[in-house]
Formats: structure tokens, C-alpha cells, sequence
């Protein structure tokens, strides 16, 4: 019997996934590794399965670095996939079930994977006639079959750092979506450390992923557990009643959630009924996460709370321990160990403290670029004058407070230029929020032939709300005169993506379809 892989096996520079969760399952064979809605398999069922898709992938002509294409609801046999293409010496290419059928097809030819393996309801709603030319797999009915027989192993692949380990498809609304490049030692250095931690804290590790497995934010809820030899669930859609059911019967330990899932979790009427006592630590991501839903879910959560900034493309990670640093839930947390941040003007001169400017970043879990797109990777960089050295542009604007603490100032592409004078929504975002009346806020800019631009807000109101044109004014009469939103209307739900992004291209389509504004 292997003996289990160690905190120390998880700290040095580099190694292999596959090769330590082979060693796990020769260590702990019998314990539960994977969940799902249908049931659960052993460590020792997970490795035997890895091995035989492994195997049979590499017998149908899979070429070392090739993609391997996954398409559909989070299950069992999706994470086998995803692991077995690592291990075939191949690249785990998840796609989006939320774009269009011309993107999914743009996105599995841009892939260049030879495999696509698909579900039941997603080939049922694309049509028969989708991939041709790809070897078509359905996920929940040809797999078992499909795969080599029992017992059946692939051949010995050691992993290089720079060998690609996924694509994750950014989630674009028009056009395909660019294929973010993951190496090896990337993901090596992202949750090898982490395992590490989990390892390190003693008792059980317990994971309950409850975001799709083709997005990046699920990776701390999937490979890292792993990685600890611990044990994960997989959710197909989120439904509160169903995961407070599951946190509580698996006794989950960690969990990663959005932001709109933990507002639910907090809205759940029956979420105060249900033992959760297990949970040791919850990580948040992908999208503004407020101060006053994460002061809640610390009063009425077990366990920590960090919230991760960053980027599926990489550049700075940025963590706030909202359990250890109460006073600064505003703010998205410092660089963590490793990582850099700058702040600069639009002429990429580096900025005062405390001064908003374009974040740029640099750490050691940086992309290996855009699939295919060379002209798109260089555009996503800043190169440091002095030094040369590459840094990742992150998007967003942001400022830095005495204490090294990064607040977040809106999106570079969401700043809202209006007479001269740069506005920026999150501003008008928390004002909006502190009436009564407002349950959800957001501010987009349209264009004004007065201003050039001018704030355009949306929000989704509380029972028995006052007009919205009463909330504008009481708004507006404390916000500068270059700030004031020029309409707000009162909508039924935020539009937003499968894992909670606000989808803002969507308010400007509404604001454009009822003229707003004048």
C-alpha cells in the first residue's frame, strides 16, 4: 500500500496531480472521493475509471497537449473526464452551457480537441447534427461502455510545468468566448499549497462544489480537496434546500460559493434550521461581494470566510480573511505571498496611494495566454518599463488604502466618463443601496448628447417600496452634481451568468429598449 501523500509532497516547486491522486487511492481506496446526485465513488472506483478513459482516449489517437472538450451539468462523470484527460497527457477544455450553439462551436474548433463529451439534456438541445466531425460521447449513457475494461491502465505521462492543463473559456456575450491557457506549474502553484493548508489544519476534508466545473472559480472546491485526498461533491444547479442538505448530511468542511449564491443561502427561510456546524472555511469569487453580505454571512455561518480577487487570466491574487479583519470587509483584502499589485493612470504612469487607478498585477499563477489569440494575449499585458517584466492587466479600478488593503472601484470598461468628469458605479451602487426600499443595485452609463455619457440605474425593490423616482431624488441629494443618475428603473431580477456575474451588457439592452434615458 502507497503511503499518503504529505504537506511536504504538496509544498515543492512542482508536481503531479495525477501522481498524487493515484497515491491517495492506493492509500485510502475504500473512502468516499466523489460525490454527485446519484450516488458516490471510492477513491479506488475514481482511479480505476481515471485510468481506463485515460487509456482509451490515447488508444482513439489522443495526442499529448490535444484538448479533450466536456460539455454539460456538473456530475461524477464529468470530473472523471476532466481528470482523465490530465492524466491521458491531454487538456481538460470544459465549455460554457450558457453560450449559444454557434459558440460552442467555436469554441470546440478553437480547442482543437478530437473528443467532446456531452450529456444527455445538453446533445438533446443542441440537435444530433452538433460537433460533426468530433468523436461524440454522452456523458450519462455511453461512458462506462465506452471506456477501456476494467483494470486497464494508461501509460506512464509525466507532466512538464510548461505543458497546458486546461482551457477555461472566458464568458463572452458576443463572438466566441477566448480560451484562457493553464500550465501545469500554474495550477501546481495555485492549489498544491492549498491541499497543503487543508492537510496541515488536521480532520476531515469534506468539499461541496456547488458552481459548474467549466469555471474556474470551482477549481478551489475541486482539485484543491482533492489534491488533500479528501472527499468533493458536485452540484448540478444550485438549489438552497438541497445544499443546506448536503453541507449538513456530508458534513462539509469548505465550500466555495458566489456572491448571489450566499445572498440566497442568507434569503433561505429555512437556512437557520439546518446543522453546519462542520464548515471550517468558505471561499467567495467572481463578483462584487459586499460588506453587509459578508458581515451577515459571518454572523450566521460557521467557520471562515475568504474572499479571493483575481482573475481566470491570473496577475495579482488578493485575499481578505473577513474573519480576521472585520473593519475592512469593504475592501477585496492585500496581495497574497507571491503576488504584486500596481495602480496606474491612464497613461500607465503609477498613481499616489489612495489615488483610483487601473489595476495591473503580477504573481506566480499567471495564464500561458489566449488559445489561438496572440494579439489579445499581448493586449491583456503591461510590460514594466524598467524591468520588462509582464504584468496582467486586471480590468478593474481600484485603490490602495494606508494599510495595503485594495478597494475596488468599478470596472475599467463600466467607468462612466460624463462631462469630463470620470464616475464611477460603484459609488452610485452603495448610495442606492443604503435606502430601505433597495434590495439590488446597478449603475450603467449610456450615452447622453448633453454629457457624452450619463449614470443610468436599475434595481430590484422590496415589497410595499416607495416610486422609484422618490428613491432617485432622495439618492441624488447626496451625490456631487457630476454623479447624479439620470433615470433609475425598478426591475423584477438582475440579469446575471450561470455563476452570478452581473451582466451588464444586458441592462444596456433594456435601457436602450424603454429609452433610457432621454
Amino acid at each position: 500500500m502507497s503511503t499518503a501523500p504529505t504537506p511536504e509532497d504538496l509544498t515543492q516547486p512542482f508536481g503531479s496531480y495525477s501522481e498524487i491522486l493515484a497515491r491517495w487511492a492506493q492509500a485510502q481506496p475504500d473512502k468516499p472521493a466523489l460525490r454527485d446526485e446519484t450516488g458516490e465513488l471510492s477513491w479506488g472506483e475514481v482511479h480505476d475509471r481515471i485510468e481506463r478513459i485515460a487509456a482509451r482516449l490515447i488508444e482513439d489517437g489522443l495526442e499529448r497537449g490535444q484538448a479533450v472538450a466536456i460539455l454539460g451539468t456538473s456530475t461524477i462523470n464529468y470530473a472523471l473526464v476532466f481528470l482523465a484527460a490530465m492524466r491521458a497527457g491531454g487538456v481538460a477544455a470544459p465549455l460554457t452551457t450558457s453560450a449559444s450553439a454557434e459558440q460552442l462551436e467555436g469554441m470546440a474548433a478553437d480547442s482543437g480537441a478530437k473528443h467532446i463529451f456531452i450529456d444527455r439534456a445538453k446533445l438533446t438541445e443542441l440537435g444530433a447534427e452538433c460537433f460533426a466531425g468530433m468523436d461524440r460521447i454522452v456523458l450519462d449513457e455511453d461512458l462506462d461502455d465506452w471506456m477501456a475494461a476494467g483494470g486497464t491502465t494508461a501509460p506512464a505521462i509525466a507532466p512538464e510545468p510548461g505543458n497546458s492543463f486546461n482551457i477555461i473559456y472566458s464568458s463572452g456575450t458576443t463572438g466566441t468566448p477566448k480560451g484562457i491557457v493553464h500550465s501545469h506549474q500554474m495550477r501546481w502553484r495555485q492549489f498544491a499549497f492549498t491541499a497543503a493548508s487543508l492537510l496541515e489544519g488536521g480532520g476531515p476534508v469534506v468539499s461541496l462544489a456547488s458552481t459548474p466545473l467549466y469555471s474556474n472559480t470551482t477549481m478551489v472546491a475541486f482539485l484543491a480537496p482533492l489534491l488533500a485526498g479528501g472527499t468533493v461533491r458536485v452540484m448540478g444547479k444550485f438549489d438552497c434546500a438541497r445544499w443546506c442538505d448536503h453541507a449538513a448530511r456530508d458534513g462539509t468542511t469548505i465550500t466555495m460559493l458566489v456572491p448571489v449564491q450566499y445572498q440566497r443561502l442568507m434569503d433561505f427561510d429555512a437556512f437557520d434550521s439546518f446543522d453546519l456546524s462542520a464548515l471550517r472555511m468558505k471561499y467567495c469569487t467572481s463578483a462584487p461581494f459586499s460588506a453587509e453580505l459578508k458581515g451577515e454571512v459571518l454572523r450566521r455561518m460557521p467557520g471562515g470566510l475568504v474572499e479571493i480577487y483575481s482573475m481566470t487570466e491570473g496577475g495579482v491574487v488578493c485575499l481578505l480573511a473577513a474573519h480576521e479583519f472585520p473593519d475592512k470587509l469593504h475592501t477585496v483584502g492585500r496581495p497574497a505571498p507571491g503576488s504584486e499589485l500596481k495602480v496606474l493612470d491612464d497613461d500607465d504612469r503609477e498613481v499616489p496611494p489612495g489615488t483610483p487607478g487601473n489595476l495591473v498585477g503580477l504573481s506566480q499563477t499567471m495564464m500561458s495566454g489566449y488559445k489561438n489569440q496572440p494579439g489579445k494575449t499581448r493586449d491583456g499585458y503591461w510590460t514594466h518599463p524598467e524591468t520588462g517584466v509582464r504584468w496582467q492587466r486586471m480590468g478593474d479600478i481600484g485603490r490602495i488604502d494606508a494599510e495595503g488593503f485594495v478597494e475596488l472601484v468599478g470596472r475599467a470598461k463600466d467607468m462612466i466618463i460624463s462631462g469630463g468628469f470620470n464616475i464611477y458605479p460603484v459609488d452610485l451602487e452603495t448610495e442606492l443601496l443604503k435606502e430601505d426600499d433597495v434590495a439590488e443595485a446597478a449603475v450603467i452609463g449610456m450615452p447622453s448628447r448633453q454629457w457624452g455619457e450619463t449614470p443610468v440605474g436599475f434595481v430590484t425593490l422590496k415589497p410595499e417600496a416607495r416610486d422609484p423616482e422618490d428613491i432617485r431624488a432622495a439618492v441624488n441629494a447626496r451625490l456631487g452634481k457630476t454623479q447624479r443618475i439620470a433615470a433609475l428603473h425598478a426591475i423584477e431580477e438582475m440579469p446575471r451568468s450561470h455563476i452570478g456575474k452581473l451582466l451588464k451588457t444586458e441592462l444596456r439592452a433594456i435601457a436602450d429598449a424603454i429609452g433610457l434615458p432621454a
